[in-house]
């Protein structure tokens, strides 16, 4: 799989129960950006976490964030990559892959995915990983090598940490105003 436009897809927790903004970075392979979009924050009522429950955050992330934001970018994204597993839902709602980064295999979500090593280091651990819905579990070999290509001369942690940075411009200009 050739990788030209990746999109790092992230949550951002607002202070005093301020509720989450979604933000999405679109790079291309060397990571340079192209495109930055994030959204309003979310802030669901005590009606609505009564009648979402347990599900109220996947819905937050999957309906609420990463399909209104997909539909909103202008760049055609190769691959996504999150680290919350719940935007692994996304797998089912578009046609572009989602695959999430985890340091640790340990981490691996609990529900019915697939995950290959990486053979590049990651947040300190001697390599990484990445997992995806185990429907596209015979695309990851492929998505792994293209990512390995990448995180020879990129970290793929990087991003992340540029989109909470911008999530924080944002929300400061947003109460300045």
């Amino acid at each position: 799989m050739e990788i030209a436009k990746l999109a790092f897809l992230e949550t951002y927790t607002l202070n005093d129960n301020g509720g989450v903004m979604g933000a999405i970075l679109v790079t291309d392979a060397e990571t340079k950006p192209l495109e930055f979009r994030v959204t309003a924050p979310i802030k669901p009522t005590s009606f609505q976490k009564t009648l979402y429950g347990d599900v109220l955050l996947e819905h937050i992330l999957v309906e609420l964030i990463s399909v209104p934001l997909l539909n909103a970018v202008n760049e055609q994204i190769d691959l996504i990559i999150v680290k919350d597993p719940l935007f692994l839902g996304a797998n089912q709602k578009q046609g572009i892959r989602v695959v999430r980064l985890l340091a640790d295999e340990k981490q691996k979500s609990i529900s019915n995915t697939a995950v290959e090593a990486l053979n590049t280091p990651m947040n300190g651990s001697a390599k990484g990983f990445i997992e995806t819905s185990k429907k596209f579990a015979e695309e990851l070999k492929g998505i792994k090598s293209s990512l390995e290509k990448i995180s020879e001369a990129r970290n793929l942690s990087e991003p992340f940490e540029r989109l909470k940075a911008a999530c924080e411009q944002v929300q400061l200009q947003r109460t300045n105003d």
